[in-house]
C-alpha cells in the first residue's frame, strides 16, 4: 500500500531536515545558506511587487518568504506558485540565446519550493522544483521535476546522519560477486579504483581507503541540490538528488538521480536525448547522449556513451568512447573504444588504449559454473569481429584476437601478439609481434591518436601512450624467455639424444642466436596457454624473438638519448653513473601511469601507516612518481638492454653503446619502412582497387598515399630521430 502523508499547507517548503539531525542553536537553512554564496543584499518584497506578481497569476503562502536583490523586475515572474523560503536574484529585462533556444529572463509557469536563483535566471514550465540552488544565467526549461532530498550524496559512496549501512552505494568493479566492490567519489581516478579493487587481502589497507573515502565528505544532512552558473536544463523528466557544475548542457534527458555532474566553463558536460543516469559521477568534459543508460558508474573526464550505450557498476577512464554496448562490472583504464554491438559480459579489467570491433563479447557466466569470473587485458588489448571469451581470461598488451570462439580459458603472456583458432587443424596459434611485422601503420598511429584525443584539462596525470614502455619492455623480457624454453624443449623432444648437457632455456638460446634456420624446421609449442588438451602453436619464431631483442635495444637507445639532450654530461662516466642505480624490476599500470612495482609498494605502505592520509595525498604521490617517471623509465631500459646482451653497467662502454645505437637507427628505419609498407597495402592489393573504376577515383576516396599525413609527419620524425642518433654517437665518438 501507498502511504500519502498529509499535512498542513501551510508546512510545504519547511522541515527539509528532520530536528534530531539539526545541530544545536542551528535552522533547517544552515547548510543552504553556506552553499549560497549570495546570502547579503535582499530584501522583501514591496507592496507594488507583490500586486504585480498577483495580478500575474503568481501565489506564495507567503510573500515574506520571497527575498529579491535589486534590480528586481516583477513583470518577469508570471504562473509561478511559491512555498518556503525563495531568495531571487537579480532579474532584468533581458532574453537569454543558447543553441536557437530563445527564452526571457524570469520564472514562468513553475512551482517552487525553498530554492535560491542566481542573477537572469530563466525558469520556464519547471512543474515541481524543490530545495535547488541555481547558478547566475542558467536555464531550466520544460522539466516535469527537480528536487533535491536532506539525505542528497550526489552519486558518491557515503552515508548520511541517521542512515543504515545498506543504502551505501558500492561499485562492483572487475568481479559480478561484489568481491572488488569500491565506494564512487567526485575525484576518483581509475588508479584509485584499481588500488582498492586488487588488493583484497589487505585488511588495513582496505579500511583505510574506505576512510579517505568517508572523511571527503560532510554526513549532516540538508545541502541543496545545485545547477551551475551558465547551465542549460531543458525538456527533461526527472531529475533528482543531483550536483550540476556551470556550464553544462542537459536536453531530453529521462531520469537523472543521485549523481555528480562535474562541469565546468574549460570541460563542459553534455547529456543529451533520452538518458537514464543513477548513482554515479559524470567527469569533466563528458558526453552522453541518445538512449544511454548508466548505473552505478564512473565516468572518467572527456568520456562518452552514445547510441544506447549501457555502463552497469563501472568505471570508463577518461578519454573512452562506448557506443551500441553493454558493459558490466568493468575497470576500463583511459583511451578505451567500444563501438558497434558487443559486449563485456563478464568482469573485465582493460589497462587502457583498447579497442573492442562489432560482435565481440567478453565472457559470460553462462559458460562457467558461477559468476565471479574476471578477465585482464594490458595496453592495447583488440579483440576482432565475433570474437567470443571465457572467463577468467588474462592477456599481455597489445593483444589481437582473430575472429573465432575461444571456447577455454586464455594466458597469453606474449606482447603484441596474433592470436587464432586453427580450425582445420584443430589447434591454437599465436604470432608475437605481429603489428610490427604487418600493421605498424596502425600500432603506431595509435599513439598519434591518443595523445591528440586527449582533452583533458589537468593532465598532471601521466598517460603513457607508447608502445614501447616498461611494460611492453618487461613482457618482452617475459617473451624471450618463453620463446627460449619453448624452442628447447620442441629441439629436445624431436632430438633427445643431441646436446642433453645443456639446459633447456640455454639451448632454446643457443638454436635461435646460432642456428635460426634449425629453428625454424622446428614446430614450437607453448604451453600453459589455453585451458584444453589442443596444441598451442608459436609462428614466426626466431623472427618475433629478433624483434623483441631489437625493440629493446631501440627503446633503451632512445631513452638514453632523450636523458643526453635533457641533461647534457660532461663524460661519458659521468653519463653512465646517472644511472648507476638501474633495474629491470615489475612494473605496474595505475589508472595509465606506470609505476615501478616499488613505487606502488610503498605508496601502499605510506597507505597502511597512515603516512598518507588521505586521497588527496594518494594523487600527490601519483604527481610526484610522474616527476621521477622519465628517469626510472630509462633506468629500466638501460637495465634491461644489459641483461639480454648479458652485460654488467662497470662493462658498458662508447664503443659499446656506439654499436647499440646503430643497431636503434637500423630499427628505426626498419619500422618506417614497415609503416609505409602495411599502409601501402590499402593501395595496392588487388581486392582494395577493384571497386574504383581509375586510380584517380581511388585517390578522391582513400585519399592519395603519398599525400598521406601521418607517414609524411612520420619521416620527419625519422630524421629527426636520425639527426640525434648522430649528435649522440658522434659524442661517444669523442674522447
Amino acid at each position: 500500500m501507498n502511504i500519502i502523508k498529509r499535512r498542513s499547507i501551510e508546512s510545504l517548503g519547511f522541515g527539509f531536515v528532520e530536528p534530531q539531525y539539526l545541530p544545536k542553536g542551528k535552522d533547517e537553512y544552515y547548510l543552504r545558506n553556506r552553499q549560497h554564496r549570495k546570502k547579503d543584499g535582499y530584501r522583501l518584497l514591496t507592496k507594488d511587487e507583490i500586486q504585480v506578481l498577483e495580478h500575474q497569476d503568481n501565489s506564495a503562502d507567503d510573500w515574506k518568504n520571497i527575498l529579491v536583490q535589486d534590480p528586481f523586475d516583477a513583470r518577469l515572474i508570471k504562473r509561478c506558485s511559491f512555498f518556503g523560503m525563495v531568495r531571487i536574484g537579480k532579474l532584468e529585462p533581458y532574453y537569454h540565446e543558447f543553441n536557437n533556444l530563445r527564452l526571457p529572463v524570469g520564472l514562468y509557469n513553475s512551482t517552487v519550493i525553498s530554492c535560491d536563483f542566481g542573477d537572469n535566471v530563466v525558469v520556464e514550465n519547471v512543474r515541481f522544483m524543490s530545495h535547488y540552488i541555481i547558478g547566475d544565467e542558467a536555464m531550466l526549461v520544460n522539466i516535469n521535476e527537480i528536487a533535491t532530498t536532506d539525505h542528497a550524496k550526489f552519486g558518491n559512496g557515503v552515508v548520511k546522519m541517521g542512515e543504515s549501512e545498506n543504502v551505501r552505494i558500492w561499485m562492483e568493479l572487475a568481479n559480478e560477486n561484489a568481491g572488488r566492490a569500491v565506494l564512487p567519489f567526485k575525484g576518483m581516478e581509475s588508479g584509485d579504483a584499481w588500488i582498492w579493487s586488487k588488493y583484497r587481502d589487505d585488511d588495513a589497507l582496505m579500511q583505510a581507503l574506505r576512510q579517505f573515502t568517508d572523511d571527503l565528505f560532510d554526513v549532516r544532512r540538508g545541502y541543496y541540490g545545485k545547477v551551475g552558473e551558465r547551465s542549460i536544463i531543458k525538456n527533461c523528466d526527472i531529475i533528482k538528488d543531483v550536483w550540476v557544475g556551470s556550464d553544462a548542457y542537459i536536453k531530453g534527458a529521462n531520469k537523472l538521480k543521485n549523481l555528480t555532474i562535474d562541469s565546468s566553463a574549460h570541460a563542459s558536460v553534455q547529456i543529451g536525448e533520452g538518458t537514464e543516469m543513477v548513482n554515479g559521477i559524470v567527469g569533466p568534459g563528458c558526453r552522453a547522449f541518445y538512449g544511454v543508460k548508466a548505473v552505478r558508474f564512473i565516468m572518467g573526464a572527456y568520456s562518452q556513451l552514445k547510441y544506447g550505450a549501457r555502463l552497469i557498476n563501472s568505471y570508463l577512464g577518461e578519454n573512452s568512447t562506448i557506443s551500441c554496448c553493454e558493459v558490466l562490472n568493468s575497470l576500463i583504464y583511459p583511451g578505451h573504444e567500444q563501438h558497434h554491438n558487443n559486449s563485456f559480459l563478464c568482469a573485465s579489467v582493460l589497462l587502457g588504449q583498447s579497442n573492442l570491433a562489432a560482435g565481440a563479447t567478453i565472457g559470460s557466466n553462462h559458460n562457467s559454473r558461477s559468476a565471479d569470473g574476471e578477465l585482464v587485458a594490458g595496453r592495447g588489448f583488440w579483440p576482432g569481429l565475433c570474437v567470443s571469451l571465457k572467463h577468467n581470461s588474462r592477456f599481455a598488451s597489445y593483444t589481437l584476437l582473430a575472429k573465432g570462439d575461444y571456447s577455454a580459458e586464455l594466458d597469453i603472456d606474449l606482447p603484441f601478439c596474433l592470436v587464432s583458432n586453427d580450425v582445420s587443424n584443430g589447434r591454437l596459434t599465436l604470432m608475437p609481434g605481429y603489428w610490427f611485422f604487418y600493421n605498424l601503420y596502425a600500432l603506431a598511429r595509435n599513439v598519434h591518436k591518443y595523445k591528440q584525443r586527449d582533452q583533458r584539462t589537468d593532465t598532471r596525470r601521466l598517460i603513457e601512450y607508447d608502445f614501447l614502455a616498461p611494460d611492453t619492455i618487461n613482457e618482452m623480457l617475459h617473451g624471450l624467455q618463453r620463446i627460449e624454453e619453448a624452442v628447447g624443449t620442441a629441439y629436445r623432444n624431436l632430438h633427445p639424444n643431441k646436446k642433453k648437457s645443456v639446459e633447456i632455456s640455454a639451448l632454446g638460446r643457443q638454436l635461435l642466436t646460432r642456428e635460426p634456420q634449425t629453428v625454424g624446421q622446428l614446430s614450437v609449442l607453448l604451453s600453459g596457454v589455453e585451458n584444453s588438451s589442443r596444441e598451442v602453436k608459436l609462428l614466426k619464431v626466431e623472427q618475433s624473438y629478433d624483434l623483441f631483442q631489437r625493440l629493446i635495444v631501440f627503446h633503451a637507445v632512445t631513452q638514453l638519448m632523450d636523458s643526453w639532450v635533457d641533461r647534457p654530461a660532461k663524460g661519458f662516466l659521468a653519463f653512465r653513473d646517472r644511472f648507476k642505480k638501474a633495474s629491470r624490476g615489475a612494473w605496474r599500470n595505475i589508472g595509465g601511469q606506470l609505476m615501478p612495482e616499488s613505487a606502488v609498494q610503498q605508496l601502499l605502505r605510506r597507505i597502511r601507516t597512515g603516512k598518507i592520509g588521505d586521497w588527496p595525498s594518494v594523487h600527490a604521490y601519483y604527481d610526484e612518481q610522474a616527476t621521477l617517471y622519465p628517469r626510472y623509465k630509462t633506468e629500466h631500459a638501460l637495465a634491461s638492454v644489459l641483461h639480454i646482451k648479458e652485460l654488467k653497467m662497470s662493462a658498458l662502454t662508447k664503443s659499446t653503446l656506439r654499436g647499440w645505437v646503430e643497431e636503434a637507427v637500423e630499427t628505426r628505419v626498419w619500422m618506417m619502412e614497415m609503416i609505409r609498407q602495411s599502409r601501402a597495402k590499402d593501395h595496392q592489393q588487388a581486392f582494395r582497387k577493384m571497386l574504383y573504376d581509375t586510380p584517380e577515383e581511388m585517390d578522391k576516396v582513400i585519399g592519395k598515399f603519398s599525400e598521406n599525413a601521418f607517414i609524411r609527419a612520420q619521416e620527419k620524425e625519422v630524421e629527426r630521430y636520425l639527426q640525434r642518433a648522430r649528435a649522440f654517437a658522434q659524442w661517444l665518438g669523442s674522447k
